[in-house]
């Protein structure tokens, strides 16, 4: 990333900074894109509306880019008219023809939604073959929703498309560890095994000092680990007294309440790395994490 454009820094998690895009006197359809990408990014569903009309007034016709952050805005929002709008203005109005990163996007705003036979029927109607990536858009959604049979649908289009990778298999474990089916969890673990795949390792990172520190999942080689989980008690506790309940629905392993809860804290790697960011920054200074998946 070139981390001056509104898009790289809205990454980093700077929305505010990548609003010096107001005081650019020139606008180009890149910094436009950039804009409403980082708006979409954040789920600032009516900021990103707001640019788009902003932009055709200019006289900056949109592009797939434009369409693609206006349909992802659409999908954090829930707006699923809005969403089918552009979609079908795309080609009606602007001459784009959809390709796949679009048809992606809906599916994924429907199945957001909860509109699952509707996405299905959406897959069902695409008039270029589903890749991998729609039906992985169709299964993410039935995780979210605990629909074990579409689920189940999806994985096989995915796995007929392509099998050499484990992220299906986690998608549908999860699906089975928030119904309590752990046989299949092991049939799948099986599947995996029997296919040489391996989840890939979730790890996360954080700058402190210009010295960068790394974390794994469940491991505790960093030196500081012991006064990281102390702190990760602490705020688990407030957290606890403020109201918040852990989601364990998708813990893959078959044991009680608390051992899941202890499962969380420890496997999630970015609450390691910001307790870590919290124990060794001042008061008042930005915690900014980035992970590999």
């Amino acid at each position: 990333m070139c981390g001056e454009c509104p898009g790289c820094v809205a990454k980093c998690g700077s929305i505010q900074k990548a609003r010096e895009f107001d005081k650019m006197h020139q606008r180009d359809l890149t910094s436009w894109n950039s804009m409403i990408s980082a708006y979409a990014m954040h789920g600032y569903g009516n900021k990103v509306f707001k640019l788009f009309e902003e932009m055709e007034h200019s006289g900056i016709r949109p592009d797939h880019i434009t369409l693609v952050g206006g349909l992802s805005a659409c999908s954090w929002a829930d707006l699923v008219d809005k969403g089918y709008e552009y979609f079908n203005c795309m080609s009606s109005y602007y001459s784009i023809r959809p390709v796949m990163e679009q048809y992606n996007c809906m599916v994924d705003l429907l199945g957001r939604a909860e509109w699952l036979d509707e996405a299905l029927d959406f897959i069902n109607d695409m008039p270029i073959k589903p890749d991998a990536t729609v039906w992985s858009c169709l299964l993410g959604a039935c995780r979210k929703h605990d629909n074990i049979e579409l689920g189940e649908l999806a994985v096989e289009h995915v796995f007929e498309l392509d099998s050499k990778h484990a992220g299906p298999y986690v998608l549908l474990s999860n699906i089975y560890a928030a119904a309590g089916r752990w046989d299949d969890i092991e049939k799948v673990r099986k599947l995996m095994k029997d296919g040489g795949l391996k989840k890939t390792p979730q790890y996360t990172w954080i700058e402190i000092n210009k010295q960068v520190h790394a974390f794994l999942v469940g491991d505790r080689s960093h030196p500081q680990m012991q006064e990281i989980y102390m702190e990760l008690e602490r705020l688990s506790l407030e957290m606890k007294i403020a109201g918040y309940v852990a989601n364990t629905r998708f813990v893959l392993n078959d044991v009680k309440e608390e051992e899941k809860e202890q499962i969380l804290l420890s496997h999630h790697t970015e609450r390691l790395a910001i307790a870590f960011g919290l124990l060794s920054s001042p008061p008042g200074t930005t915690v900014r994490v980035a992970k590999n998946l």
